[in-house]
């Protein structure tokens, strides 16, 4: 399983994905202010939610490279004949996501405060949302990668399914900034809960690509 989030995580970094990823974020919290025009209050107000919501759609960026090219290079088969089931290779693949896109996320959310005029304790809301919900993205791209594999448009087609279903993560990340410890928690419960069923739900769409 090592091996395979090592594998995942070289092949995010090298094809260029964390750079997409940032990019993306970035370039999100810069057209924002644009947007809502120069409010000094009001980009401080809302700019927690408009970082959350950046980090849904980044997590979303990579979707189609994530499940795609192993089931069209058989790889999904080999590791099922070495008898490790499409469930645990879906485990390994949420880690690998996460550890691809949530540290540099992070980091980028720093700027990306900045731009916005977020004060340091609202930051630090979002830092620790950040932390909490980056799992539950990573998962859930996991499992709408692997429902949508093989159909024709599936970047489209996955932002139908993932959008609707991160809901929850958007709406309780960005009441955490506010909400304090008791708004962390739901979001932590609900980001442990997508950590959960996301792999068995990958798996079984996973072992439905096989066939």
């Amino acid at each position: 399983m090592t091996a395979l989030i090592l594998r995942d995580l070289r092949r995010f970094y090298t094809g260029g994905g964390a750079a997409l990823t940032v990019a993306f974020f970035l370039l999100v919290a810069i057209l924002f202010p644009f947007a809502i025009g120069p409010d000094a209050r009001l980009l401080a107000r809302v700019g927690g939610g408009v970082l959350f919501a950046a980090a849904l759609l980044a997590a979303l960026m990579p979707v189609e490279r994530l499940v795609q090219p192993d089931l069209d290079a058989g790889v999904i088969d080999q590791l099922a004949v070495r008898g490790l089931s499409p469930t645990v290779a879906a485990a390994a693949k949420v880690v690998a996501h996460w550890l691809g896109f949530a540290p540099p996320l992070m980091l980028a959310s720093v700027v990306a405060a900045a731009l916005l005029g977020l004060p340091a304790d609202r930051l630090l809301m979002v830092e620790a949302g950040l932390l909490l919900a980056t799992p539950g993205l990573a998962a859930l791209a996991v499992a709408t990668a692997a429902l949508v594999a093989g159909l024709r448009g599936a970047g489209a087609v996955a932002g139908l399914v993932m959008l609707p279903l991160a809901v929850p993560l958007l709406i309780f990340g960005a009441g955490a900034i506010d909400g304090g410890a008791g708004g962390l928690k739901l979001l932590a419960a609900v980001s442990l809960l997508l950590v959960a069923g996301a792999p068995f739900v990958a798996g079984a769409a996973m072992r439905v690509g096989m066939e």
